[in-house]
């Protein structure tokens, strides 16, 4: 058993000083409060914040980080850069990647990470030796940095509305969602680090009538269901034109919205669609800082969320790693697109980086911080420069990455004193990008 003792603690009604956490097992067995640390318990100086999730992450993504700054585009543009990334990888390179990028999560706070993966064969599309095998070294990076992961095995059957896979898209496919559903079922998952869940890549990458195959399976197996939804124009046109209606709408026919699915993005909108999405319980995680970098637009995350929508956030394409940056930017998005203040108080950005990220990717015993949850801790220095004067309830609404100086997951120390446990997470992100770029 560890003794964990904070200067404060963000509980479940806020920040608390002087908060002492018992931890066996993983887990918190008892919380108390004294100003006085114990002789035996170990510090955590600073703000104590619940562990952070990461809700959507393309780990190979990161490997795009600073190409062609300033060339001119569009999602559509840079995805061209982003398949050049994908065809060069294999098993090893990708898990030597995805170890450099989980460690940079932790470095950030993160505990726990949904990874929407779709990178799962060889480069002409024939499965390997171990049809998983790309699963299994995402799986084990996050083991080996110290961070949970929900592993959302994504179906990927089209290119398009009507349209046949091309080029580096046949190692995205497994040709249909009943194949896609065995691969799957071979998976084996050890210890309680590792979840399962299912995605849709998208409703253009999904036929209509495919759709229902893999809700089915994850509501079958209880797994969480995520989807790409309505990131560009130009999908939902296409999608317009192909079924007369909405994503939104075409995912609500086929049963695909509910408490247990996320949609990710909702960017584009009709008007109607909020009240789909929230009327069903449809979480909708958001990524602001990759839909800025992406020029994708800024979604209706204030609309979504007096629908009834819970909103978490990802890095997504990981131009930023910080998932304190992610909310504090669905708020001055707002602020930009509305000219008004104040949509979120500094307790609900905090909410989408923690409790509703981890539900969203079926952890829903983490991502607060009393009796029975996770040990997962996350201490910011509120002796930074950036946080001076600042008053505690404000911490999420103002701190940034570099003021996250320890992390506990899982009751394990991962990080101290702004260093990984085991990683130079700098080095393995240089070595594992430039050997992909070479």
């Amino acid at each position: 058993m560890n003794t964990y003792w904070c200067d404060w603690a963000w509980l479940r009604n806020g920040p608390a000083q002087g908060v002492l956490f018992e931890v066996d097992g993983g887990r918190i067995t008892a919380v108390g409060f004294t100003r006085t640390p114990p002789e035996q318990a170990e510090r955590l100086p600073g703000m104590t914040l619940p562990g952070l999730a990461n809700a959507h992450s393309h780990a190979f993504h990161r490997a795009l980080r600073g190409w062609h700054p300033g060339a001119r585009g569009t999602f559509w543009t840079w995805r061209d850069q982003m398949y050049e990334v994908a065809a060069v990888l294999d098993p090893d390179s990708y898990y030597r990647l995805a170890r450099g990028v989980y460690a940079e999560m932790a470095l950030a706070g993160i505990t726990c990470v949904g990874e929407f993966h779709y990178l799962h064969h060889a480069p002409d599309g024939a499965r390997y030796d171990d049809p998983n095998a790309m699963s299994q070294a995402l799986a084990q990076a996050a083991l080996d940095v110290g961070i949970r992961i929900t592993l959302l095995d994504t179906c990927y059957l089209a290119g398009g509305f009507g349209q046949s896979l091309d080029g580096v898209q046949l190692r995205f496919s497994d040709h249909a969602a009943t194949d896609w559903a065995d691969r799957i079922e071979r998976f084996t998952v050890d210890g309680d680090r590792v979840r399962i869940g299912a995605a849709l890549h998208s409703v253009r990458a999904v036929p209509a009538e495919e759709i229902p195959e893999v809700t089915g399976w994850a509501r079958k197996n209880k797994a969480p269901l995520h989807l790409h939804l309505s990131e560009q124009r130009a999908e939902n046109e296409a999608c317009l034109a192909a079924h007369g209606c909405t994503p939104t709408q075409l995912l609500e026919s086929r049963g695909a919205l509910g408490a247990d699915v996320t949609a990710v993005h909702a960017t584009h909108l009709a008007a109607s669609d909020a009240a789909l999405l929230g009327g069903s319980g449809t979480g909708v995680c958001l990524c602001p800082t990759t839909e800025a970098d992406l020029a994708d637009g800024i979604g209706p995350a204030a609309v979504l969320s007096v629908a009834g929508s819970p909103l978490s956030i990802g890095s997504d394409g990981h131009s930023v790693i910080d998932p304190l940056a992610e909310v504090q930017s669905v708020e001055s998005y707002l602020r930009l697109a509305t000219e008004t203040r104040g949509h979120f108080a500094a307790e609900e950005l905090l909410a989408m980086a923690t409790t509703a990220g981890h539900r969203s990717l079926g952890w829903s015993d983490a991502g607060w911080l009393g009796v029975g949850a996770r040990a997962d801790f996350v201490a910011v220095d509120l002796g930074s420069t950036r946080l001076a004067g600042v008053a505690p309830e404000a911490v999420p609404a103002v701190a940034r990455v570099d003021d996250v100086r320890g992390v506990v997951a899982d009751g394990r120390r991962i990080v101290q004193h702004g260093k990984h446990h085991s990683i130079d997470a700098a080095r393995e992100l240089q070595d594992a990008i430039t050997a992909l770029r070479a």
